[in-house]
């Protein structure tokens, strides 16, 4: 409390002016006994007060109604916008705060009460579980949780390549017979002759961009938020090529491509789909296939580099952007002269993974004034959503650093001191997480009508101390 009185401005019947400190803890320990939703406005006003909040009493319990369930659906859009349109951004994140951690004792206290009503507080569980699940997920993120959704982000860029790789083999068994079905008349393969080392040129051009983007990922400070980006818009592309590569299936492009469906079983598709999983598609790998036309995966790949060390290196960078763009065209030239893809399949490949990273780029740049609550992202963007939610909001700041530990870092693992400082945080946490049960037990006791004991505890503790 700020003051020995919290006085609210205003008042009247329904609000008195001026609440002490112990009326106001009695009164939200009333509050207390009965679930959040039950709350009238006053046990709002109550909970406000007590948060250090009364000086938005008059706003929301006068001015709005706001009872105990208009409290729990209140989200950082209705904060930030009419009619509330709370002008202290400092204010408005604390009382955010203070509503997701209501929600989460709100939720802990259903569970407690079970015991009493198993039906109704199931129900109960039932409805708080996916709000607090989003709140989880659109809290801030803690260096561990980073961790865990660069770890999912990879999964899925993993299973999305190896998806495409069993695709691929499938396409390969339905591919048309070139004697029967000859190449389609194609603009620029019909005017460019055909390099047979083209295709192994773009593979290098490849292979470089992928070091410059591995070099960059390792000595950039915010190395984690790249990589979940990367993983999550290359594996986006590459399941929407699985659905188009399975939708038709084009003649072969060039009449030097030996290309005959070979029919086996599943055991052996699977182990060929491992073989292009492990050999990243390339030829250089000995990894060739066939009917995987539209769109082209060499052309996605070498663009997604480009954009990617493009975007995340200093503007002033311009030798290295001028190379990427170069390596870039000229891979999709020689892809062209190899003649392994239609034009087609190069210009919706282009075109595709350079829109799809700059859509995802703008969304995450204008992240703030999307609201995390708003539904719509959660349903039309769930990657998005997941990935950006509580994270690294707007354009990613191009900082380096070493990334090694430094010299006194590793003599603290050597001696013990580093094990030591984790342990101390383990048991503040575990203290926290003991308070917080305390005040469950305490919360259920008030519902079977054993405040008084309570109290008593607490006040025997109080003079202990």
């Amino acid at each position: 409390m700020r003051s020995a009185q919290a006085c609210i401005s205003g008042g009247n019947d329904r609000f008195p002016r001026c609440w002490s400190v112990r009326a106001v803890r009695v009164g939200l320990n009333g509050a207390s006994a009965t679930c959040a939703q039950k709350w009238t406005s006053d046990d709002v006003a109550t909970w406000l007060v007590e948060q250090d909040f009364d000086d938005l009493v008059d706003l929301l319990c006068r001015q709005h109604k706001i009872d105990g369930r208009a409290l729990l659906e209140l989200n950082e859009q209705d904060l930030r916008l009419p009619p509330l349109q709370m002008p202290v951004l400092g204010e408005m994140k604390r009382l955010w705060i203070a509503l997701l951690r209501l929600r989460k004792e709100n939720a802990a206290a259903a569970v407690v009460s079970e015991h009493q009503f198993p039906v109704r507080a199931f129900s109960h569980f039932e409805e708080f579980s996916a709000d607090l699940l989003i709140a989880e997920i659109e809290s801030t993120d803690t260096r561990n949780k980073s961790i865990l959704k660069t770890i999912i982000a990879g999964l899925y860029f993993a299973v999305a390549i190896l998806i495409t790789s069993l695709v691929m083999v499938i396409v390969h068994d339905r591919v048309p017979d070139s004697k029967t079905f000859p190449p389609l008349p194609d603009i620029f393969l019909d005017n460019i002759p055909f390099i047979p080392w083209a295709f192994d040129v773009c593979e290098i051009l490849a292979c470089f961009l992928g070091l410059v983007w591995t070099l960059v990922v390792v000595f950039h400070k915010h190395r984690l938020v790249l990589l979940r980006r990367f993983f999550s818009l290359v594996g986006t592309v590459f399941m929407l090529r699985c659905i188009t590569i399975m939708i038709t299936s084009l003649s072969v492009p060039g009449v030097h491509l030996d290309c005959q469906a070979r029919y086996s079983d599943w055991s052996t598709k699977l182990y060929r789909a491992c073989q292009i999983w492990y050999g990243l598609g390339m030829s250089l790998f000995n990894v060739r296939s066939c009917g995987d036309y539209m769109f082209s995966g060499h052309t996605t790949v070498v663009t997604m580099f480009n954009h990617f060390i493009t975007e995340y290196t200093p503007d002033s960078w311009n030798y290295l952007h001028t190379t990427s763009w170069v390596c870039n065209l000229f891979a999709i030239f020689f892809i062209l002269a190899a003649h392994e893809h239609y034009s087609l399949d190069v210009f919706v490949a282009f075109y595709i993974s350079s829109r799809l990273f700059l859509y995802y780029h703008s969304l995450a740049y204008h992240a703030q004034a999307i609201s995390s609550a708003d539904s719509r992202t959660r349903i039309w963007f769930p990657l998005f959503w997941f990935f950006e939610s509580g994270g690294q909001v707007g354009r990613v700041p191009n900082e380096y650093e070493w990334p090694l530990p430094s010299v006194s870092t590793l003599c603290s693992y050597v001696n013990g001191q580093a094990l030591v400082r984790s342990c101390k945080e383990e048991l503040t946490k575990l203290r926290s997480v003991y308070r917080i049960h305390f005040h469950r037990i305490q919360h259920f006791f008030l519902d079977r009508g054993g405040g008084q004991r309570i109290s008593t505890i607490q006040e025997d503790r109080s003079k202990n101390e």
